[in-house]
C-alpha cells in the first residue's frame, strides 16, 4: 500500500507540473499552415540516422577525448555524393551537463561539417531505446556479432524516476535549443526518440515540447510515432505516448521497417493531418524494407525518407534484431539489416547507391 500511495503521489506531482504546461504547448504549435509553408521551402528529403563508424552510441560520438570531425567530414562527403540532405543525429543530456558549453561548441563544429555538404540535420534530444543506465566517459566495446550493443537512453532511468533532475533536463532543452534556435543549419528538432509508455515518459514528453517551444525555435518539433497495427489511426487506436505525439509535432513523423505496403499505408493514414510527414527510420532488408521499395513510395508522397544506418561500425546495425538472442559469432548474416556504406566507403551494394542517386537527381561522380 506504501508503495502505491508513493507512486500516486509522483503522477499526482506530474499532473500538476505537466497539464499547464501542455495546454500552454498545444496552443503554440505551428499552424497546419505554417508547418506546410516551411515544407514547402524543402527540398526532397532524404539521409540517414547517423553516427560515425568509431562511435558506439550518442556519448562517444560527442564527447570531447572521442570526437571526430575529420571522419565525421568524410562520412558526410559520401552522404553529399549520394544526393542525401539531411542526417537525424542524436545528442544526450549527460554531455550538456558535463560540458554545456564545450557540447555545443561541438555541435556548432559539427553543423559547420555539414554545411559543407549541404546536409541540414534533425537533432534527437531524448530517446528511450537500450541502455537505461548510461555512463559518461570511457565506453565499453561491442559485444560480438550484437546489434547495438551500446547504445543508450537519455535521460537514463535514474533521471526519469528522479523528479529532482528534471530542472536539469529543462534546462537542457532551453540550453541547447536556444542556442541553435534560429540557426538555418539546423532542419528541426526530434525531441524523443520512440518514448517508452511509462507513467514518467507519458508526463514528461508533453513538457518537452513546452520546454522547446519556450526557446522560440525557428525550426519544426516532432516526436516519431512508432506504435505497430496503426491503422485506422483514430484515437481510440492509438497509445496515449503515439496521442500526445500526434497531438504535439509541429511536422509528423514516423518510424515504419516493414513491407513497402504497409509503409504506405502508414503514410495515406497520416495525411489525413494535413501537415508535412517525415519518415525518420526504415530500411531494415531482411524484413521487407529495402531502398529499392520504400524509397520510391516515399518520393511519390513527398515523404521525408531517412533509413538506419549510414557507414557499418561499432553501433553493428548491418546485424539484424534476432542477433540480441542469437549473436553472430561464427557467420555473418544472409544480408545486411542496416547501413548502407563499408567503413571505408564503398557500397554494400551498387545497386541501392545508383537508386538513391537516382531518386535525389544527384549525378553517377563520385566525391
Amino acid at each position: 500500500m506504501e508503495r502505491f500511495l508513493r507512486k500516486a503521489i509522483i503522477l499526482l506531482a506530474f499532473a500538476l507540473l505537466i497539464i499547464p504546461g501542455w495546454v500552454g504547448a498545444h496552443a503554440q504549435r505551428w499552424t497546419e499552415a505554417k508547418a506546410n509553408a516551411w515544407y514547402s521551402q524543402q527540398p526532397w528529403l532524404v539521409g540517414s540516422d547517423y553516427i560515425p563508424m568509431n562511435a558506439i552510441n550518442q556519448l562517444e560520438m560527442w564527447q570531447a577525448e572521442t570526437f571526430d570531425p575529420q571522419r565525421i567530414d568524410k562520412e558526410l562527403g559520401w552522404a553529399e555524393g549520394l544526393g542525401m540532405n539531411t542526417m537525424r543525429v542524436f545528442l544526450h543530456d549527460l554531455l550538456w551537463q558535463q560540458d554545456a558549453a564545450g557540447f555545443k561548441q561541438r555541435i556548432d563544429q559539427f553543423l559547420t561539417i555539414a554545411a559543407r555538404h549541404h546536409i541540414r540535420p534533425l537533432f534527437v534530444l531524448f530517446d528511450s531505446c537500450w541502455e537505461p543506465d548510461p555512463k559518461l566517459g570511457p565506453q565499453h566495446p561491442p559485444i560480438p556479432g550484437v546489434h547495438n550493443s551500446g547504445w543508450v537512453q537519455s535521460p537514463g532511468e535514474p533521471a526519469l524516476k528522479d523528479p529532482s533532475q528534471y530542472p536539469r533536463l529543462k534546462e537542457y532543452v532551453h540550453s541547447v535549443v536556444g542556442a541553435f534556435a534560429n540557426d538555418n543549419r539546423v532542419l528541426g528538432w526530434d525531441l524523443w526518440n520512440e518514448p517508452a509508455g511509462t507513467p514518467e515518459v507519458i508526463a514528461l514528453l508533453p513538457q518537452v515540447f513546452t520546454w522547446a517551444r519556450e526557446a522560440h525555435p525557428s525550426q519544426p518539433l516532432t516526436s516519431g510515432t512508432f506504435q505497430q497495427n496503426f491503422a485506422p489511426f483514430g484515437p481510440d487506436k492509438q497509445s496515449p505516448i503515439t496521442q500526445i505525439q500526434l497531438a504535439q509535432s509541429d511536422v509528423i513523423s514516423f518510424h515504419n521497417y516493414s513491407w513497402p505496403e504497409d509503409f504506405e499505408k502508414y503514410v495515406t493514414g497520416l495525411e489525413q493531418y494535413n501537415r508535412p510527414i517525415l519518415c525518420t527510420e526504415y530500411m531494415a532488408r531482411s524484413a521487407g524494407s529495402t531502398f529499392d521499395t520504400i524509397l520510391p513510395v516515399a518520393k511519390k508522397h513527398h515523404v521525408a525518407a531517412i533509413n538506419w544506418g549510414f557507414v557499418t561500425g561499432k553501433t553493428q546495425t548491418n546485424l539484424p534484431w534476432d542477433s540480441w538472442e542469437r549473436p553472430y559469432l561464427k557467420t555473418p548474416p544472409t544480408v545486411w539489416f542496416h547501413d548502407v556504406l563499408h567503413a571505408d566507403g564503398t557500397p554494400y551494394r551498387e545497386r541501392e547507391v545508383d537508386i538513391i542517386r537516382s531518386l535525389t537527381g544527384k549525378s553517377d561522380s563520385r566525391n
